[in-house]
């Protein structure tokens, strides 16, 4: 997998559904193509619905990893499509 350094990062661990997608949806929408996201969420509904919604909307799941130091959180890495 080719990572690379994120162009933008949000942080949604407080949001709960569906904002934790609105707010990685309207985060993407401010992106060029190619940009990367890293986007840092919890365990769950999150972790299950917002990967499998931004590839439905057509941008490419690069990393999904738990945060060493904080289990229960993980870091989402997107590639804008």
């Amino acid at each position: 997998m080719d990572v690379k350094t994120p162009d933008q990062k949000i942080d949604i661990t407080n949001d709960v559904c569906p904002m934790t997608f609105v707010r990685t949806r309207l985060k993407l929408e401010t992106m060029t193509q190619g940009q990367v996201l890293e986007v840092t969420l919890g365990a769950g509904e999150p972790l299950k619905n917002v990967p499998r919604s931004v590839t439905e909307m057509g941008d490419e799941v690069i990393e999904l990893v738990e945060i060493a130091d904080t289990p229960g959180t993980f870091k989402l890495t997107i590639r804008k499509g």
